[in-house]
């Protein structure tokens, strides 16, 4: 075989959480390999969490950024497929390091389209309106779910 899978890199834990999520976040979020500004941005993204979270909230605004990815995350899409000449979208359950990554990509597009002035508190609304199940990257897997739904007749035809 000459193409092999590629080999899944070990990525370090971000310095102030300790968290290796945070790091693939950040890197996600990262434009031109300019890491330090996206780490900059997430930090302040969530100090803005915490200040605004609410007396009520006992959680730090690192759950509250989790909490938020895990309402982002589908359970299943639906992918293209031809059978005897037509295309159908068939319904598919995603592997969890691809519901991870499309959650994260879905936050991170839908904030840089949020219209705050920085990206940190554009971000920062993001998150808390996830947190909250709504927002744009909530609705977003909301239509991927029902999507796939109404695709269900067509989950025989999986491969």
């Amino acid at each position: 075989m000459r193409k092999r899978r590629a080999k899944k890199r070990i990525l370090l834990p971000d310095p102030k959480f300790n968290d290796q999520l945070v790091t693939r976040f950040v890197n996600n979020l990262m434009w031109d390999g300019k890491k330090s500004t996206a780490f900059k941005i997430f930090y302040d993204a969530l100090e803005i969490v915490e200040n605004k979270k609410g007396e009520d909230e006992e959680k730090t605004s690192l759950e509250i950024w989790k909490d938020a990815l895990s309402n982002v995350m589908p359970q299943v899409e639906v992918r293209s497929r031809r059978v005897g000449g037509a295309t159908f979208q068939i319904p598919m359950p995603i592997r969890p390091d691809r519901k991870v990554s499309m959650a994260m990509k879905w936050l991170i597009s839908y904030s840089r389209k949020r219209n705050e002035k920085t990206m940190a508190q554009k971000l920062a609304a993001e998150v808390l309106a996830a947190a909250k199940e709504e927002g744009a990257a909530v609705k977003k897997r909301v239509d991927v779910h029902k999507m796939a739904e109404a695709n269900k007749a067509f989950s025989h035809f999986r491969f």
